[in-house]
């Protein structure tokens, strides 16, 4: 006789990681989400209040000087434009277009930075890690979140607000062209440079996270360590070595300059997280041309500047570079240190 399924016995079943993973970055994003998705969407619209202002004082100036931009027979002159000299306009554009991504960039250092000090402290300092190492969570995968959060999310809504900014940006310089009669589908909408733009914005968030590493764990490595101001550990610890390291000359008896530990130590645990942060390696001279170096025909990649850094030869190599590798090592091992503080550090002197 079967048994009834009343007192059947109820089978345990385990939490699945990825199921685990999904609930903390959505944790994650719902506690910072002033951060990760307001802030540069806030940098952005700066941007573009500014370029608004300075198209109303551009047409206040032209009015009062006689100046009317339909007379300039722009569309003649575009439609008689080579396509090298179409191809230089619209480097020209995607080079003034990444220029007004600038605050947007510096927005997401600093909301990643203070996000990963504060990641592991600010829950042992208001005492939430009691609840949270009550669920069926592991350290390991709340630090993984962290990491995942810093590294791929915040970067994702950066990288919209920065294409969003873009699509703006054009828009107005269209509406502004087009009152004054002039067509502006030629040039500023021509479809093919913007979009590879675009893609290889979005494929570079895995090659700015693996160049982050270093200072991701190093920053959750002081924020789980530290009792109190992590930002001081971050910043005055690497500092005070480099300056005990210049002043003893320690490293020149290694044969060693002292500019190495700035650039190779200071550099990557603390401005790791700084996008773009990786165009100094790879091999094939592309940033050497932009600043002079290299031979003639290398140099004319100064007129196609976001194409000559953004280059696909340019990104993998700097994906097989051993600077990049190395450093995810010793992210990799920062990362292991800071889930071990995590598990035995629940107090803080606050």
């Amino acid at each position: 006789m079967n048994a009834p399924s009343a007192i059947r016995p109820a089978t345990s079943t385990k939490p699945n990681p990825m199921q685990t993973l999904l609930w903390l970055l959505k944790r994650e994003y719902w506690e910072h989400r002033g951060g990760f998705f307001w802030a540069p969407l806030i940098a952005g619209g700066v941007v573009i209040a500014i370029l608004l202002l300075s198209m109303i004082v551009a047409e206040a100036t032209a009015a009062r000087h006689g100046v009317n931009i339909g007379n300039l027979n722009l569309d003649r002159i575009s439609a008689n434009m080579t396509p090298d000299q179409v191809a230089t306009f619209n480097s020209g554009l995607a080079a003034g277009l990444m220029g007004m991504s600038i605050p947007i960039m510096a927005t997401l250092f600093f909301v990643v930075f203070f996000y990963l000090l504060g990641a592991l402290y600010d829950d042992r300092r208001d005492r939430s890690v009691l609840f949270w190492k009550s669920l069926p969570i592991s350290d390991l995968d709340t630090v993984l979140s962290k990491v995942v959060a810093a590294v791929l999310i915040a970067p994702a809504f950066a990288i919209a607000a920065l294409i969003a900014m873009h699509i703006v940006t054009l828009i107005l310089i269209s509406v502004y062209a087009g009152i004054h009669g002039v067509n502006p589908l030629p040039l500023l909408w021509n479809p093919a440079p913007l979009i590879t733009m675009w893609i290889k914005l979005v494929c570079l968030i895995p090659v700015n996270a693996l160049w982050a590493l270093p200072t991701a764990g190093w920053l959750l490595l002081c924020s789980a360590f530290a009792r109190s101001k992590p930002f001081l550990w971050a910043v005055a610890v690497p500092v005070a070595l480099g300056a005990v390291l210049g002043f003893t000359q320690l490293l020149q008896q290694f044969s060693i300059p002292s500019a190495w530990y700035w650039k190779y130590i200071v550099g990557r645990i603390l401005f790791g997280i700084v996008p773009g942060g990786w165009l100094g390696v790879g091999g094939n001279g592309t940033l050497r041309a932009i600043t002079g170096g290299g031979d003639t025909n290398i140099e004319l990649d100064k007129f196609d500047l976001v194409n000559s850094v953004l280059s696909w030869g340019h990104i993998f190599d700097a994906i097989g570079s051993i600077d990049l590798w190395i450093g995810v090592a010793a992210g990799a091992g920062l990362v292991v240190a800071a889930i071990w503080f995590r598990r035995r550090r629940v107090e803080t002197s606050v």
